[in-house]
């Protein structure tokens, strides 16, 4: 009596499960490399909503003059400027009898990053809370 096989293997091979691994592996770096965020300055930025958890005291303005590629500085709002190397005098000045020393920095658009980064190391050399005002959404 001769018994004959009917199944036979097959030598093909299903890529789909190694995709599959691929792809979760793929998310998992993904989610965990958002996670990494390294903040190097802590800066107070308001919500949209306008809601600030400390109140500036002293705010500095920096305005950009496209035409001629300049800027003005302005404290508290005062129409006259005030040159760079004035500013941390006077924030020392206006702050130095303050619990919790805070400024505020309203740069326009066009303004440089240097020049918004200059005036954060004037709060940070100076142990400053810093908010960089934004306008509401």
């Amino acid at each position: 009596m001769a018994i004959k096989q009917r199944a036979k293997a097959e030598a093909g091979f299903s890529m789909s499960s190694m995709t599959d691994i691929v792809f979760l592996l793929l998310i998992f770096f993904l989610v965990t490399s958002t996670l990494i965020n390294p903040n190097a300055l802590k800066l107070l930025l308001p919500k949209s909503t306008n809601q600030i958890s400390a109140k500036q005291q002293v705010s500095v303005s920096i305005k950009h003059y496209t035409d001629k590629n300049t800027f003005s500085f302005h404290i508290n709002g005062n129409k006259k400027p005030v040159r760079v190397d004035e500013i941390e005098p006077r924030l020392q000045e206006l702050l130095q009898e303050s619990d919790d020393p805070t400024f505020s920095i309203y740069a326009d658009k066009t303004v440089p990053i240097e020049q918004v980064v200059n005036m954060m190391n004037i709060g940070k050399r100076n142990k400053y809370k810093v908010i960089l005002a934004t306008s509401p959404e």
